[in-house]
């Protein structure tokens, strides 16, 4: 990003890069399948915060019973919400369960649809 801001400098513990982590798994299983341009994606997130398949299996193992972790910090939830819609957009559309998957994580953000949808716009535009 141009401003210099990450999100490793956001995700400074282990805790808060496995709920950031969690939250792309959730979102790239809500069609109940990861296709090889998902599953780079996840392994490229895991590798940059520095996560070993050893952290992530807890994640991976109790899918069923997991849910979004929302992070406490403003600014963290925006570009969190930029990597949901990343993830969707990974295979090249926006499924109906990826959607209102990040639509549920928009709202519990305090986000309107609305905004939802602008950023897969902008973000599929950038991809094109």
């Amino acid at each position: 990003m141009a401003t210099g801001i990450t999100l490793e400098s956001f995700l400074d513990t282990k805790e808060k890069k496995l709920a950031f982590f969690q939250n792309m798994v959730l979102v790239a299983m809500a069609d109940r399948y990861i296709d090889d341009a998902e599953s780079d994606f996840l392994l490229s997130i895991g590798e940059q915060l520095d996560l070993s398949e050893e952290d992530t299996l807890p994640i991976t193992d109790n899918l069923s019973s997991l849910t979004f972790i929302i992070p406490e910090e403003g600014l963290l939830k925006t570009l969190e919400l930029q990597a949901l819609v990343m993830m969707v957009l990974q295979d090249g559309e926006v499924e109906e369960r990826e959607y209102n998957l990040c639509l549920e994580y928009t709202r519990r953000i305090g986000f309107s649809k609305d905004i939802l949808d602008e950023l897969i716009t902008k973000l599929s535009n950038r991809q094109s």
